[in-house]
């Protein structure tokens, strides 16, 4: 009988060491694949076909959700993740009302999340939510100083009246204010709204310099052909969840002129030779057209791509600490995030730190103007 007792025990030791080195890493990825946000999650999914099967020898498992540009669903979806499916890493929104609501279930299930949206947290609330585009504050900052080299004296403001807008309001009046820049009106919509006409009179009507409109893919070209069909003359800025090829589509020569404050993966051919980031980003978008074509190239799906490098950077140094679908190896790379140095990606260089998990500075932003129904290089 012990003899029988230790063959089996040692029969299911060695099964379950067998299961556990061929532990999947599971990435759990929310998108607003439907919804006013699709015009960032379509792109954001697209990323996912340049990803390999595997990361440092490990398989990975992809569960792919559509959050329907919902917080609420978006929050759904974050708890089956942790609950159902047991993730590793869970990937998303593209939408910050939706990335905003899975960063507290990100943190109450101690998983390491990668947002693709610059979610703002109170100190303290982003423990575990690491963030893979440029924060508002970096981007807004590159608007003022752009307003200021133009003797731009005051602005008016029309955005999102959600978190993304709020986050916009918040920095760029501050950073402007700091600069002498008046703000003379703030006015907000929803992002399923449908006409923004009285806030565009309101904004002309206020009669400032330039104009800052906040909001996100197909969504920006309203509020744009809103102010430019009422007359409106002055400057015009765009932030960088409008730099895709929907607000070329859509505006017309209503955007010439303009200004969009943009990741690098839009325009990379225009950084420095010297630019750590232009040779991953180059390669990116050209090999991001000839999957989908001539002018598809977007920062959205770049951000997708940048998740693998990073995960690329920090995984062998969790499989140190514990295997995937272990509590050991989440807080691991978590850990290894923090403390990896800089991560070179597509749109800058992250330099991720325990109180800082945006990690990327003002060489992670461009600006750029429309020329010709294209995108063109403002010069520094």
């Amino acid at each position: 009988m012990t003899l029988i007792f230790r063959t089996i025990f040692l029969a299911s030791a060695l099964c379950l060491a067998a299961s556990q080195a061929q532990a999947d890493i599971t990435i759990g990825v929310d998108l607003p694949l439907t919804g006013p946000a699709a015009g960032l999650g379509i792109p954001c999914k697209n990323g996912l076909v340049f990803w390999p099967e595997s990361i440092a020898g490990e398989k990975i498992k992809l569960v792919v959700l559509d959050d329907a540009s919902d917080p609420g669903q978006a929050a759904k979806n974050a708890r089956r993740f942790i609950s159902e499916d047991h993730v590793d890493v869970i990937l998303g929104s593209a939408a910050t009302p939706a990335a905003l609501a899975m960063a507290a279930i990100a943190a109450e299930g101690q998983t390491v999340q990668l947002a693709e949206a610059p979610v703002e947290l109170p100190p303290g609330k982003d423990a575990w939510t690491f963030r893979l585009p440029q924060s508002t504050a970096l981007m807004a900052a590159g608007i003022v100083e752009h307003m200021k080299k133009a003797g731009v004296k005051s602005f008016a403001f029309i955005g999102y009246s959600d978190a993304y807008g709020e986050s916009w309001l918040k920095d760029i009046s501050r950073l402007a204010s700091e600069a002498g820049i008046k703000l003379t009106t703030a006015e907000r919509f929803a992002r399923a709204d449908t006409s923004v006409t009285a806030q565009a009179l309101k904004a002309i009507a206020s009669n400032p310099d330039a104009i800052v409109l906040v909001a996100s893919g197909s969504g920006a070209a309203m509020p744009h052909l809103a102010v430019v069909e009422r007359g409106y003359k002055g400057k015009i800025y765009q932030t960088h969840s409008a730099a895709s090829n929907d607000l070329l589509r859509l505006g017309g020569k209503s955007v010439e002129g303009s200004f969009v404050i943009s990741g690098l993966a839009v325009m990379p051919e225009g950084l420095p030779d010297g630019h750590p980031s232009k040779k991953l980003a180059v390669d990116f978008v050209q090999k991001y057209e000839k999957h989908f074509g001539p002018g598809t190239r977007n920062q959205f799906a770049a951000h997708t791509y940048d998740a693998l490098l990073v995960l690329q950077r920090v995984v062998p140094e969790a499989l140190k600490k514990g295997r995937p679908g272990t509590q050991q190896f989440r807080e691991a790379l978590r850990d290894a995030l923090e403390n990896a140095g800089e991560i070179t990606v597509t749109q800058g260089v992250f330099r991720y730190t325990p109180k800082d998990h945006f990690g990327l500075d003002a060489n992670a932003r461009m600006m750029l103007t429309i020329a010709g129904g294209n995108w063109k290089v403002v010069a520094p």
